[in-house]
């Protein structure tokens, strides 16, 4: 997909609409279709490229709804601590709220509940969630690589900036083809707007996710609804979309958030590639976290090792108190089942495993008994 490293930041932004970690972790989230507009037919690949193509515009305005059904079932309220905090939280119990984005990639998000507003913002440079349900302001700034300097200092507008042909999108579509498979453009219609819908799904190694749908304005070719599925429902697991949108310039004082003076702040920080290993290599020493991925795909699980205690006495890598435990050889693991995938933790000789994968709670408990 290097046709998408030519587009400016912002369409990227425009087209992906925050889907994070979701990053992030991340990027899901209810369907407003109404009884708007349709648009006409069209083939994907034209579709993608007429919204790639479509004017800039100056601005988003939006009131969305956020639905989270990720850990339903799961009962953190009746836990302690984080957990209970996490399940009071819009981020996981889902919110209304609105959204901006400036035509330079600013963006927020605001979810609102009775706990207060959360917010995740990006200025450009930096992505910021601040989860008032815990006080809590996470921040995270990629890395900038020599090569992206290069591009956009060495290379001139056009070049970086150039739209994909429908061949080139119609070829990038076909190469991924062996690992998932896409829909058509369906038309439809979202928030009053006409719409496409496309839906992208696992061709193998899905583990628990039956796939993936974004919508976008069929005129503007702004995101206005995405969503991920599981393999157990027909309804999404989580779903971002717009109820209401209007478009023109976002005031730059949009953008101005100060959390609380007694919020906490955590960095993110990835592990960097001489922190990570892939499996097979020699044990972990307990100088630094390691990363290892057991399999291929979206079913693949990832373990990441650590030392149990950081020098203040907390530990390095766990999940919440009060998450549903189980018995791994002897050791007592705190698991947490999702839609999704499974997380699962445990300590071992010194040694924090906090293992993450796509797969049911059985097959990752299974795996981690034979660490």
């Amino acid at each position: 997909m290097n046709i998408l490293r030519r587009l400016p930041l912002s369409r990227l932004l425009l087209l992906c609409g925050l889907v994070v970690a979701i990053g992030i972790g991340i990027t899901a989230l209810a369907m407003a279709v109404g009884s708007g507009p349709t648009p006409p037919p069209k083939p994907l690949p034209e579709a993608v490229h007429d919204a790639l193509a479509a004017p800039k515009v100056a601005g988003v305005s939006a009131r969305i709804q956020f639905t989270n059904h990720l850990v339903e079932g799961a009962n953190l309220a009746s836990g302690s601590g984080a957990s209970s905090q996490l399940a009071s939280s819009p981020l996981l119990s889902g919110a209304s709220g609105r959204l901006w984005i400036a035509a330079d990639g600013r963006t927020r998000l605001e979810l609102q509940s009775e706990n207060g507003d959360s917010q995740l913002l990006y200025d450009g440079h930096t992505v910021s969630l601040y989860d008032a349900s815990s006080n809590t302001l996470y921040r995270y700034t990629p890395q900038q690589s020599s090569t992206e300097g290069q591009d956009r200092s060495d290379s001139g507008p056009a070049q970086h900036h150039a739209i994909p042909t429908v061949q080139e999108i119609q070829e990038a579509i076909a190469h991924a083809a062996p690992n998932a498979t896409f829909s058509g453009a369906t038309p439809t219609d979202v928030a009053g707007q006409p719409a496409y819908t496309v839906r992208i799904s696992p061709a193998r190694n899905g583990g628990l996710i039956g796939g993936a749908e974004l919508s976008w304005d069929a005129v503007h070719g702004v995101p206005l609804r995405a969503a991920i599925f599981s393999t157990t429902s027909s309804s999404p697991v989580i779903e971002l979309a717009a109820t209401e949108v209007s478009y023109g310039p976002v005031d730059s004082s949009t953008f101005n958030f100060t959390p609380p003076a007694d919020a906490q702040l955590k960095e993110i920080t990835p592990p960097s590639k001489n922190e990570s290993s892939s499996a097979g290599q020699p044990e972990h020493d307990g100088s630094a976290p390691k990363l290892s991925t057991h399999g291929e795909g979206l079913d693949a699980i990832r373990v990441i090792e650590g030392q149990a205690k950081s020098a203040d006495g907390k530990p390095t890598v766990s999940l919440p108190e009060g998450l549903p435990q189980t018995d791994i050889n002897g050791a007592t693991a705190s698991e947490l089942p999702t839609a999704l995938g499974t997380l699962l933790s445990f300590e071992r000789n010194g040694v924090r495993y906090l293992l993450v994968g796509s797969v049911t709670p059985g097959a990752i408990e299974a795996f981690a008994r034979g660490l």
